[in-house]
């Protein structure tokens, strides 16, 4: 092989390496150890808790458990809820640190306030 096709093959089995580290990933690193609120217009609250292995627990509005898992697509983590199960997925981008938020939609269209807490808060 000449060194011209030997660079070409370099360059062509690089890019596929070189595009995906350039796209935007969501940092989901703050949300471990603390606790993603989802708040609702009425100013009820979820409580959820990441854990490194993608998976997902939590507490409803009304302090029912809940449970999931998540995962990265680009910019935005995707929670799909298994406990109770609910079809479908919520992909939002997420707080980057404790007590900033963000605004997000819910699975049936809400504006809710997605706001991450230092800590496993419950209340």
């Amino acid at each position: 092989m000449n060194r011209s096709m030997a660079l070409l093959l370099a360059a062509v089995l690089a890019t596929p390496l070189a595009v995906h580290a350039a796209a935007p990933r969501a940092n989901v690193e703050a949300a471990f150890g603390n606790t993603l609120l989802t708040i609702d217009p009425d100013g009820r609250t979820r409580h959820i808790w990441l854990k490194r292995d993608g998976t997902w627990t939590g507490l409803s509005r009304r302090g029912r458990d809940l449970a999931g898992k998540w995962t990265v697509k680009g910019d935005t983590v995707c929670l799909s809820q298994s406990k109770p199960r609910l079809f479908g997925s919520m992909c939002e981008k997420f707080p980057a640190e404790p007590e900033a938020g963000v605004e997000a939609r819910d699975p049936t269209g809400k504006t809710v306030r997605l706001k991450l807490v230092k800590g496993h808060v419950t209340t």
